[in-house]
Parts: C-alpha cells; structure tokens; sequence
C-alpha cells in the first residue's frame, strides 16, 4: 500500500468537466449559490447539488447557509493555487480553449485569484517589490523590515499580516505568465489596497481586475513597475 496523500481522489474531483468549471469560477472569489454555480457548469441544478456534495465532501469547498440559501466558496488559498497551476499546465501542453473569449486579454491584463491580484500586472507587482529589496527570498517569500515600513505606508499592518494561519508571502504560479505572482496575506492586502484607493475594481460576475488610466498610473508609481514589462 502506497503512503502519503492520495492525490488521486483529488484529482478525479478536479477532473470532472462540470466540477471544474465551477471551481474555476470561485476562483473570482466570490461565494456562489448553487443555482449561479450550475449556469457556470452548464448542468442541471439537481446535477450540480450532486457535484457540490462531492467537493464539499473532498473538501475542496466550504458552504455557508443564510436562511434558505447556501453559498459556496474554495476552502482555501491552497485549492486556488492548485487551480492556477493546472491551468498554468494545459496551456503550456497545448490543451487551451478552441476558441478564447472576448475577455481573455483582460484576464491575462489582471485578474482576481481567489484573494489576490494575478495576471500581467500581478507578476510585475512581485517583481516590483522584489527588486526594491521589500520581499525577499527565492521559494519561501519575506517580507523585509524595509518593506514592512513600505507597507505600514499603504495602511496595512505588519504585524496584522502574521497573525493569521496563512503565510504572510507566499509565490503563486501564475497560469497566463507562467511566473509567480504574491499570494498570502500581504498578497491579499494589497489587492484590497489597490480597490480602496480607488486604482482599479473587479469587473461585476468575471475575474478581471479594471485599472483606470489614473490608477495604472499609481500602481505602477508605488510598486516601482518598469514600463514596458507589462
């Protein structure tokens, strides 16, 4: 008998067409009904509270009720990275939609990943912060006593950032660019940041981040992003 985790059993809930559809779709980070969920699936709903109890039950998904209702969300940071490599692994294998939507360039612009900010600008924000000597480190990311002040600028806490279970740093494996964007909490807080400053905003029922011409402008000031690299 083999040791160690089954990785199997996850991926056979991954690898359903239908249930990955749906967690790709709470990868915008916003908790979903079941019935938002089954249109996203393209299934019937009784066909979706079947999959839904699957992925809650692999813990993949948590569920939250409010009165009559149930909403669904990832159960963590660590299934959306999950969801980001793969899809990371079929674009570079050749196994890409036939046909790319009208928003794909927007996606791959900037995008929501379950908490953080990914996509073009996404990676060029971790470069950013790397090269001005404010995260540090190659696999495990820190954040360096320079860039806790940098942060402690923007309104965000330091000392908040670790006090949580989830890693303050973390590299996520971004699909379209193939190269890390920050994850974990200061990855989180700093997406937040960018919304309450007014910089840019999640487009309403998609995961594409807006930027105003203003706020690019901003965000590209703060992070110390080179023109031209995005």
């Amino acid at each position: 008998m083999k040791t160690g985790p089954d990785i199997a059993l996850v991926a056979a809930l991954l690898g359903d067409p239908a249930r990955a559809n749906m967690l790709t779709a709470l990868l915008a980070g916003q908790a979903l009904t079941a019935g938002e969920l089954a249109r996203e699936a393209g299934v019937a709903p009784q066909t979706a509270s079947g999959h839904l109890a699957r992925l809650e039950t692999g813990g993949l998904v948590t569920v939250r009720r409010q009165g009559r209702h149930a909403y669904f969300a990832l159960s963590g940071e660590d299934v959306a990275a999950v969801l980001e490599g793969l899809m990371g692994l079929a674009a570079r294998t050749g196994h890409a939609r036939t046909r790319p939507g009208p928003k794909e360039p927007a996606l791959r612009r900037a995008r929501v990943c379950y908490d953080h900010l990914a996509g073009d600008l996404g990676v060029a924000m971790l470069d950013g912060l790397i090269a001005a000597g404010r995260i540090t480190g190659e696999d495990d990311l820190m954040l360096t006593p320079a860039g806790a002040a940098f942060v402690a600028g923007l309104g965000i806490e330091p000392a908040g950032l670790a006090g949580g279970r989830r890693p303050v740093c973390r590299r996520c494996l971004d699909w379209s660019v193939r190269r890390s964007h920050l994850a974990g909490a200061l990855g989180a807080a700093l997406l937040a940041r960018i919304y309450a400053a007014g910089w840019a905003r999640q487009v309403e029922g998609s995961r594409i981040v807006a930027f105003t011409p203003s706020g690019l402008k901003a965000f590209e000031a703060t992070f110390e992003v080179r023109s031209g690299t995005v």
